[in-house]
Order: structure tokens, then C-alpha cells, then sequence
């Protein structure tokens, strides 16, 4: 197949919608029932978003998944092309529903409820190698989300490294707290590894900080691990040094959905136009922060001008876009 259309980024990844009830009092109880405040119905998940804002920054992004041919569906795909995104390799299933996540909004917390649906049957026969192999950059979020796929990832960043690529993960939450993860395997076809700090320590099965750091070292020593820590910021360690950015605290939040994705975007923006880590760690920090200030993951990257606002007015930053 002859591919006409050359992203620079294509997003590998779960799909669905987010059923966000926020303002609640507290989190529910068995047998009681509590209100909430408002109801989003909004695209969702961790892919998803960062694909979204990545590609309202500027870098052209394309997305590889699978959703159900359903009604939420339809949402996916309408916000994605909303937002710029390339959904062509996006593959409707007529055996499993669309995604779903919700999710309980309490002050700064949140708990969430997914429901897997055609997450759970993407492979890796459902990527378009062609076309994934035109892009610049390839980024996989979710891994403990998507059961069909998790194995076979290393060899799909192998493929895509040997084509001149450069790959990035995010690991995410892992609904079953097993953690189970072939880091052998996969780290080291990964450039840019980036859990938050939480997941980071699960993973490697440890409490301190410098020991997970020398099992990453060990394993997949050209890696570059970028650890989010929320209000404390993020963090980049690389080949034994460590770099720190402060957070952009919003003092007015929202709603903290998506957050890290945001973060992500920021930092891969930079990073695939050859920015220092300094750089893309700030700019990632920024696009965080933007992303508090509205309902949802993407509501505050609706066009590049209002990001720039947004991060301006708020933490009186300029993103170098």
C-alpha cells in the first residue's frame, strides 16, 4: 500500500470514552448513594488524550487501535478527527463494544471503573506495519489495558527502531496491581520511558528510588526514564543523572484527568525537534498544568492560541511551540 500521508507521530494505543462525574462529596459506599455535581461524557483514555494534545501543539499525529462500531465509538472517532488526528488505521470491531471508563472526580483524587470492550482483542496483526513505519516517532500507552498486544510490543518497537524510529511508553496503572512486565524484553527498544512514580516503583519492585534506578540502568542502559510525581513535578534520569522540574501548580484545579498525558505530549513535542531534555521537561510541565484548568483530558487544548493563553495567563509561561 502506498502511503501518501507521513505523521510524525503515530500513537499505538486504547481507546475510550470517559463518563466523568464530578464535584462529588465523597467517594460511594455499598448500598448508599451519593450526587454528583456535573456529568462529562468526553474522550477517554491515556492514548487517546495524548494524541489529541500532541497533535493540537503542532506535531502531526496518527493513531493505530480498535473501538467497537457503536455509539461511543462514534465519539472516539468525532473528537479525534476534531482535534486533527489521523484515524484511518483505527479498526471498528463487530464483536466488541467501545471502551468505557468512569471515573469519580473527589477534590484532587479520583477513582475510576473501565470497561475494556475491543481494548481487550487489539493485536498486533491490527497494526499497519507500512504505515506505521512512515512516521517519525511511535508512542504505546497502557500496556497492562491491552492483553492482546502486551507481549508482542517489544517486537513491534524492535521493528519500528530498525526503521529509524524513536519509541516511547507509558505504562499506566495496572487495574490487577500485578505488574507483570517483560522489562528485559521491552525497555530496551524503549527511548523514553514514562511512568509516573508510583507505577515506577511497582514495576521494579522497589521502594528506593536508586535501586529501581539500577535495574533500569542494568537492563536498558541508553533508556531515558521520565518520572511524573505530580505537584511535586517530574523528574529525568539518564545514564546516572537526574534532572528535576518543578510543577506548574494551578491553584484553581479542575479536574486532574489526563494531566499526565498532557505531560507527555509536551515533553515528545520537544523532544522529536531535538530540544534539550531541559526543554522538553518544562514544556511538559506546562501542557500539564494547562490540562488542570478544564473538565477532561483534552477540553483545554482546543486550538494551540488557547494553549498558549491558558499557559501565559496562569503560570506566566510561553510554550515554545
Amino acid at each position: 500500500m502506498k502511503i501518501n500521508y507521513k505523521p510524525d507521530v503515530v500513537v499505538i494505543g486504547e481507546l475510550n470514552v470517559d463518563i466523568i462525574l464530578n464535584h462529588i462529596s465523597q467517594f460511594p459506599e455499598i448500598g448508599k448513594e451519593i450526587l454528583a455535581d456535573r456529568l462529562d461524557v468526553t474522550l477517554g483514555s491515556s492514548s487517546a488524550i495524548f494524541a489529541s494534545n500532541l497533535n493540537t501543539l503542532g506535531t502531526s499525529v496518527a493513531f493505530i487501535g480498535k473501538i467497537g462500531n457503536d455509539s461511543f465509538g462514534n465519539v472516539v472517532l468525532d473528537s479525534l478527527k476534531s482535534k486533527g488526528v489521523n484515524i484511518s488505521r483505527i479498526i471498528k470491531s463487530e464483536t466488541y463494544n467501545t471502551g468505557a471508563t468512569i471515573v469519580l472526580n473527589y477534590e484532587q483524587d479520583r477513582a475510576m471503573i473501565t470497561y475494556p470492550g475491543a481494548m481487550n482483542d487489539f493485536c498486533s496483526d491490527d497494526i499497519d506495519m507500512e504505515f506505521l513505519f512512515s512516521a517519525r516517532h511511535v508512542h504505546f500507552s497502557s500496556i497492562f489495558l491491552q492483553p492482546g498486544i502486551r507481549n508482542s510490543l517489544s517486537g513491534v518497537f524492535r521493528k519500528a527502531k530498525s526503521k529509524g524510529l524513536t519509541t516511547s511508553l507509558d505504562p499506566q496503572w495496572d487495574p490487577a496491581e500485578k505488574w507483570e512486565i517483560n522489562m528485559e524484553e521491552l525497555l530496551p527498544n524503549v527511548d523514553l520511558f514514562l511512568p509516573n512514580l508510583t507505577e515506577f516503583k511497582f514495576i521494579t519492585k522497589t521502594s528506593n528510588l536508586n535501586e529501581g534506578f539500577e535495574k533500569i540502568r542494568k537492563i536498558a542502559p541508553d533508556l531515558t526514564l521520565i518520572l511524573k510525581d505530580g505537584a511535586n513535578g517530574a523528574f529525568v534520569w539518564k545514564a546516572g543523572s537526574l534532572i528535576h522540574q518543578p510543577a506548574f501548580l494551578n491553584t484553581s484545579v479542575v479536574d486532574c484527568i489526563g494531566a499526565g498525558d498532557s505531560f507527555n505530549a509536551g515533553f515528545i513535542h520537544d523532544f522529536i525537534q531535538g530540544k534539550t531534555i531541559e526543554q522538553c521537561l518544562k514544556t511538559g510541565a506546562i501542557t500539564g498544568a494547562v490540562s488542570t484548568t478544564r473538565a477532561g483530558g483534552t477540553a483545554a487544548f482546543s486550538k494551540i492560541e488557547d494553549v498558549e493563553k491558558i499557559a501565559y495567563a496562569l503560570f506566566g509561561q510561553h510554550i515554545s511551540i
